[in-house]
């Protein structure tokens, strides 16, 4: 059996009376980037949203290194070692590149020990480090939004749509860094761009209507043109 970082086990997640998550399994082996796939309304967010604790599952399991996260805070979630860059970014606008990444410290002393490491990761924040939020681009905010994941010590990485709305030279810049991030950390991506994801990934989950459909190796999916038509609709 692999050495999985995370094991999500039937979870059935409502939002208000809709049921939105019916009984979702995904495994994340430690080391890798996995990545869920599924049409828009698939339910790919809400799964990353019901790891984290913000739409909470009403059954199901989800283990986190071996500790049940069910049940748990969002805050409790995160000083456990999870990161997570939501979608559309949710960055402080008003407030410094600075600032942003300074509220994201769970320790005294996170962000100069990581400091360095996302200047050369993202070198735009280094030139933009006292603008405000709301001043950069698309793009830099992206940037800046997967740069406060990565001041804690986190263990792995819930990363969100990162490509959506960008253009591709940024999309670009990303995959890379999403490349050196997985050298040091464990990454569970949604993304909706098949072309960044099948480049990027080790494996992946199909999610359709709320559930898991197809898991297996990324290199194995990209020759299956009839899957990928079938639940992702890319020709």
């Amino acid at each position: 059996m692999a050495d999985n970082i995370l094991e999500v086990s039937g979870i059935n997640t409502f939002i208000g009376q809709f049921h939105i998550l019916e009984g979702v399994s995904v495994s994340v082996p430690r080391g890798s980037i996995t990545v869920l796939l599924g049409r828009n309304g698939a339910g790919k967010t809400t799964t990353l949203k019901s790891i984290m604790g913000i739409t909470p599952p009403r059954t199901g399991t989800i283990m986190f290194e071996g500790k049940s996260l069910v049940g748990r805070r969002p805050y409790t979630i995160a000083k456990m070692g999870i990161g997570y860059v939501p979608e559309h970014r949710a960055i402080f606008k008003a407030l410094s590149v600075r600032e942003n990444l300074e509220i994201a410290e769970l320790k005294h002393g996170d962000l100069e020990r990581k400091l360095d490491f996302i200047f050369e990761l993202f070198p735009d924040l280094k030139r933009l480090y006292g603008l405000p939020g709301g001043k950069l681009s698309g793009g830099q905010q992206q940037m800046l939004a997967v740069a406060r994941a990565l001041v804690p010590d986190n263990r792995l990485l819930l990363i969100d749509e990162p490509s959506e709305g960008l253009a591709p030279v940024i999309i670009e810049q990303l995959m890379h860094a999403i490349r050196v991030l997985a050298e040091k950390t464990t990454v569970l991506l949604v993304e909706q761009n098949f072309h960044m994801a099948s480049k990027l990934a080790d494996r992946y989950t199909v999610i359709d209507e709320g559930r898991d459909v197809h898991t297996g190796i990324m290199a194995d999916l990209v020759k299956d043109r009839a899957l990928i038509q079938r639940y992702l609709g890319v020709a």
